[in-house]
């Protein structure tokens, strides 16, 4: 899995799970002023990147994840994925 196919399934899940117009969902929307997302919709996300990418995601490590762009870093880390 490569960084364009985490923005993608990110994006996808938005869209599907959320319902957000896919033009609102870009690298630096970012999750709860532009997309209107709340902490139980973060869980949800988190949930869903668990089960999709196999990562084990600690709470603590989501505190300074804001943006789309974000997101997609820290998924990219979690797998190995650089920068």
């Amino acid at each position: 899995m490569d960084r364009t196919e985490i923005y993608n399934l990110i994006a996808t899940f938005f869209e599907e799970q959320f319902e957000i117009p896919k033009e609102k969902i870009k690298p630096d929307a970012n999750l709860f002023k532009d997309l209107d997302m709340d902490s139980i919709d973060a869980l949800d996300m988190v949930g869903m990147l668990e089960a999709q990418i196999d990562i084990d995601v600690d709470v603590d490590e989501l505190t300074n994840i804001r943006t789309v762009r974000d997101v997609v870093n820290f998924v990219s880390s979690k797998i190995g994925i650089p920068a």
